[in-house]
């Protein structure tokens, strides 16, 4: 059966009006996405130029040098980012993911939304107001209890209230992502709540979750400010949780602004090395994620 309306071409014309704005639109679209783009790979660029040049496996076994002194590493602010690092995390991963699991499951909407109210007025705190106060709670209580001053555990200490509002948050989003219907599937064939959030609800949002507490990792391991308050800095090797202890950050900010080459030489490379533990950081995170998935 033949119609008696002409047939009309469904491909639009590439003078039509709607199709040149769909151009212009993909065309602003892409610049913004490659000057979005442009100061990464700057900065990485000139890390990476400034850095590599001054790599060595010195760098990464041997103490910093003297002022006019040649050579030397930061293998101690390495091992010293590493153990704040870690203190901060042993500390705010878990109160970060407990919190986040309560005011999701298990609290009211009233406290659920207080709780999320300060952890958001937390994450905006600059991190020097941290570093003070750790400073007033851990260091000047080891002063009085004859422990010490500036140490690693003041320092994970002040860097653990920074990484705490980014867990719970992301923790939080991760959960309420989780269908309703595992929930209630779950309650209905006889599970509990605590057996529904445990066995189903957490495994459900993982990735997430593994994934918040990695930026909380990647932004507390590129801290300077709080540092200068809790852990100092120091030329020798950590000797336990109450001793000043270096960082790569504040080795960074002390080496950067010195005037002698062979210090700031060695800036660069701990900036390219502080870059390096944040995107293998990262990429371990992805991998295992990937893998629970």
């Amino acid at each position: 059966m033949t119609s008696n309306f002409p047939e009309r071409s469904l491909t639009r014309s590439p003078t039509s009006q709607r199709t040149l704005f769909n151009t212009v639109m993909t065309v602003v679209a892409f610049t913004c996405g490659v000057l979005a783009l442009l100061p990464l790979l700057a900065v990485l660029s000139y890390v990476v130029i400034k850095g590599f040049s001054s790599l060595n496996l010195a760098v990464f076994v041997e103490l910093p040098p003297k002022a006019l002194q040649k050579g030397g590493g930061f293998g101690n602010a390495i091992l010293g980012t590493l153990l704040m690092v870690g203190i901060a995390a042993l500390i705010s991963i878990p109160f970060g993911v407990l919190g986040a699991i309560y005011i999701t499951e298990f609290s009211s909407a009233k406290v659920a939304r207080w709780v999320r109210f300060a952890a958001n007025v937390l994450s905006g705190v600059p991190s020097i107001i941290a570093g003070v106060f750790a400073y007033g709670i851990v260091v000047l209580t080891l002063v009085k209890l004859n422990l010490g001053s500036y140490s690693a555990l003041g320092g994970g200490f002040a860097l653990a209230i920074l990484m705490l509002p980014i867990i719970l948050r992301t923790t939080d989003e991760a959960l309420q992502l989780v269908s309703q219907d595992l929930r209630q599937a779950s309650v209905g064939l006889g599970a509990t709540n605590f057996q529904t959030v445990s066995q189903v609800v957490l495994p459900a949002a993982l990735p997430a979750i593994v994934t918040g507490a990695t930026l909380a990792i990647a932004r507390a391991s590129g801290e300077t400010a709080p540092l200068l308050f809790t852990a100092l800095f120091s030329n020798f090797w950590p000797d336990g949780l109450f001793e000043p202890t270096a960082s790569l950050a504040v080795l960074v900010y002390k080496y950067a602004i010195s005037p002698f080459k062979n210090w700031q030489s060695l800036a660069w490379a701990a900036s390219l090395i502080l870059v390096l533990m944040v995107l293998v950081t990262s990429i371990i995170a992805r991998w295992a994620t990937r893998q629970k998935a």
